[in-house]
């Protein structure tokens, strides 16, 4: 009978494959993944209490251990982990309202660790109370489209484009007057790296660098970004400005009106951006009719996860419609359970 449980992990894992074969920029590609490793674990630790063997039981134990330290001291290891990050990000970035998103996730999650400890939902009647958990199902919904969300980034990072490319899309993020700014080279470097590597075996790619002219701006930043290129060794001849868009959606689908022209109805693309902006960008790229997957420049680390935070609003939102159905669903339930209990007293 156990050894038929571990068809389950095993359906998973094809499963998983399948989908990220199939499209790497997928949401349901890291819950597959996870299902896949919590299946594999458990009955990894259910197997060796099953062995009766003295190592692989203290083995399996080591990982409860962890599992429960994580859920007594996680919380407050976060909390404290956000809020210094939220300093930092400040001193370093400014303060714009966007840098303060670390700072009031690790309050909201403070609050939250204060009120679970003392409860005062037990003091609400019966009927707040089914209220109350039906709010507790959608963080517990959105708990795990998250943990989704960062297993999908996770194995998109992964993602390693053939030296096969005819365009490469640099993606824009915004200009110093007309200057390039660091986070926005290094979207070039990146591409530019990519450049050199297929020139050493094959014809290099052409670079499309994507990017309108900002009201705060004193040229496209296309220009600017071409600009950067050419100083850097690329030929003026490889590089072509797309300099309409004004946001992801836009770059990807000027973009392909240009390699439409250009590469007749058959081409090979990528695009870069920075490595946490990746996964989002890859939805925007399948949204345009691209097959195109991406390279992502680095990042430095105390810059992400504020940016993670603000790519999985942003990913949410893009899915709004299904995120509200299912939300909708279980506060009408929760309400329903009210009015029933209420009819019934």
């Amino acid at each position: 009978m156990f050894a038929t449980m571990w068809f389950v992990p095993l359906i998973l894992l094809v499963l998983f494959l399948w989908f990220y074969v199939k499209d790497p920029r997928r949401t349901i590609n890291g819950f597959l993944f996870n299902l896949f490793v919590c299946s594999t674990g458990v009955l990894c630790i259910a197997a060796a209490f099953l062995s009766g063997h003295s190592l692989l039981i203290l083995l399996a134990i080591v990982p409860i251990i962890l599992f429960i330290l994580l859920l007594s001291f996680g919380g407050y290891a976060l909390v404290i982990v956000l809020l210094l990050n939220a300093k930092i990000l400040i001193r370093k970035e400014g303060r714009k309202f966007s840098n303060y998103l670390t700072l009031l996730l690790g309050i909201c999650l403070f609050v939250f660790i204060v009120l679970s400890f003392f409860k005062p939902v037990e003091y609400l009647p019966m009927e707040l109370q089914l209220l109350y958990m039906g709010f507790m199902l959608v963080l517990l919904y959105f708990l795990v489209h998250l943990f989704s969300f960062l297993s999908a980034y996770f194995l998109y990072q992964f993602n390693k484009p053939k030296l096969n490319q005819d365009f490469v899309i640099v993606l824009g993020s915004g200009l110093l007057g007309d200057k390039v700014p660091p986070l926005l080279a290094s979207r070039i470097d990146t591409a530019i790296a990519f450049y050199r590597k297929q020139e050493k075996v094959t014809t290099p790619p052409i670079l499309i660098l994507s990017g309108g002219k900002g009201s705060d701006e004193l040229v496209s930043e296309a220009e600017a970004m071409q600009a950067y290129a050419v100083s850097k060794g690329i030929p003026l001849e490889h590089t072509i400005q797309e300099n309409r868009s004004t946001n992801t959606l836009e770059n990807m689908l000027f973009s392909k009106q240009i390699m439409d022209e250009w590469g007749a109805d058959r081409y090979n693309s990528i695009f870069t951006t920075n490595n946490f902006h990746l996964f989002r960008a890859g939805l925007f790229a399948r949204a345009a009719g691209l097959s195109s997957q991406g390279i992502g420049a680095k990042t430095a680390l105390y810059y992400w996860p504020n940016a993670m935070i603000r790519e999985y609003i942003a990913v949410v939102v893009m899915n709004k419609k299904r995120h509200g159905i299912v939300v909708g669903l279980i506060l009408a339930l929760s309400l329903l359970g009210m009015t029933l209990l209420y009819m019934a007293k």
